[in-house]
């Protein structure tokens, strides 16, 4: 059944920033529901979006483009203004504030689609965190689609996958909807999902976000009402006070997991309204509202602590819609999502990973923990994000045989484990290449027999990339060409 628009947003005028991925669909979307002042706003010059802008213009929406792409927002509309923010413009740039000054509503595409959920009561599910997102994401879904009755459909998008809101329409309060959500989406975010995870939260983005205050307040919107249900981890300080914060809250419900300790007294410290999932004699279990196994952890095909933690939070968001059989059939068939600890090949006794998504030293930590004792090869360095890289260098100190710099961060890096009080001369060779396909090679050919090599940067791709999936897609090639 079609969606009925609020009032604002079908009889006002709609100003669309950024026409990118989630608002092309969002500008067709809101046409075909009867909108009819529809400004698609882009820093892009109109020649630059070709046969994009003449199907926008097709259909009715006004383009503002080129570098003065935001001027009069919000400016000589008789109606209510409702402006949709791409994700990556920051809300408080100066031409948003005046537009919101003068009575405007700032919005998103995915704002829009959890107010339409709601309203259709469909189970929305929320993950986000510093790291761990896409991996959790793709595991609650699975999980669902495993246990659930076929009646019961799940949908997956957010911040990975495609734009969910071209499919409200067709969505009923038997669906789920999983999403995985960034701290760029949620910065704005007045409502939250049914249900959320905070995998983690470590500094992050700070070239966007001010400091880390702001990126751990935008990340905790995700359990804005109508949020009943929590899943934290119970081992990073951020996620553990907002899952203390909310479990405060009359009716509410927090679960707890961990990956280091193993019972519900000391994972909760006696919370109520808490449950707690964690290892115990090999097998992952939940106490609490429930008492009971859930995963054999030897089931699981995926390497390292951090994906123990992955399912953690799947478990923990879908335990009380499947059972158990639908753990055990997805662990044993998911190898894990592409650039994250990838393998691409064995050559000459040399394994090659393509961990690329790995855009934050902690993400890095956890890559290399996987390995356990190895010492590995391994390639950093790329965009700065204006990350601390003290903790990098600690993790290179200790799992690193050596170290391939490259891009604008290489710099940086390396003076952070110079600066490293484990760091002595010999512990671990650096190897400096400023071109990213010099650094690959460089590291293939430094590679002995038995040796693991993996592109694991700690940082961004933008200094010589699209995104983290082409810097990864170009690693595979490199290596396949070998």
């Amino acid at each position: 059944m079609s969606v009925s628009l609020p009032e604002n947003i079908k009889n006002g005028y709609s100003e669309v920033i950024g026409l990118g991925k989630s608002n092309i669909p969002l500008c067709r979307f809101l046409v075909s529901h009867g909108v009819k002042h529809i400004v698609g706003r882009d820093k892009k010059p109109r020649a630059v979006l070709g046969n994009l802008a003449d199907e926008l213009e097709e259909l009715g929406v006004t383009l503002v483009t080129g570098d003065c792409y935001l001027d009069g927002i919000g400016e000589g509309h008789e109606n209510a203004t409702v402006i949709f923010r791409s994700p990556g413009l920051r809300p408080d740039i100066p031409q948003i504030k005046a537009a919101i000054g003068k009575g405007a509503l700032l919005s998103s595409e995915m704002e829009l689609f959890l107010a339409l959920a709601s309203e259709k009561r469909i189970t929305t599910v929320g993950i986000t965190g510093s790291d761990g997102k896409t991996t959790s994401t793709t595991l609650t879904s699975l999980f669902l689609k495993a246990g659930l009755p076929a009646f019961r459909r799940v949908f997956v998008g957010g911040n990975i996958g495609e734009p969910l809101l071209p499919h409200i329409d067709e969505m009923t309060d038997r669906d789920f909807a999983v999403v995985e959500l960034s701290s760029f989406q949620l910065m704005t975010m007045k409502k939250g999902t049914c249900r959320a995870a905070i995998t983690n939260i470590a500094p992050n983005h700070l070239d966007w976000h001010t400091d880390l205050s702001e990126y751990a307040e935008a990340k905790k919107n995700i359990f804005n009402a109508p949020t009943s249900w929590l899943a934290v981890n119970a081992e990073n300080d951020f996620s553990r006070e907002a899952g203390i914060e909310f479990a405060k809250r009359e009716g509410h419900r927090t679960v707890f997991f961990s990956s280091k300790k193993c019972s519900l007294e000391e994972i909760t410290g006696g919370i109520k309204n808490a449950s707690a999932i964690f290892v115990r004699n090999g097998k992952i279990v939940i106490e609490g509202c429930v008492n009971a196994e859930l995963l054999d952890v030897s089931e699981i095909r995926l390497p390292g602590i951090h994906n123990i933690e992955n399912y953690m939070t799947a478990m923990a968001l879908t335990f009380g819609d499947v059972d158990n059989s639908a753990f055990t059939k997805v662990a044993r068939t998911f190898t894990g999502v592409p650039h994250r600890l990838e393998p691409v090949r064995e050559k000459n006794g040399v394994r090659f990973y393509n961990s690329s998504i790995d855009s934050s030293p902690t993400r890095t930590a956890a890559a290399l923990s996987a390995f356990g004792d190895e010492k590995v090869i391994i390639i950093c360095g790329g965009y700065d994000k204006h990350i601390p890289f003290e903790p990098l260098a600690t993790s290179l100190c200790a799992h690193a045989k050596k170290v391939v710099l490259t891009g604008n961060t290489a710099g940086k890096i390396k003076e952070a484990i110079y600066a490293c009080p484990d760091f002595h001369e010999g512990l671990l060779e650096i190897i400096e290449r400023r071109d990213f396909t010099d650094a690959v090679l460089a590291a293939a050919d430094s590679a002995e027999s038995g040796d693991t090599v993996i592109l694991s940067p700690a940082c961004a791709s933008f200094d010589a990339f699209k995104n983290f999936e082409e810097r990864g897609e170009k690693f595979r090639e490199i290596i396949n060409s070998l």
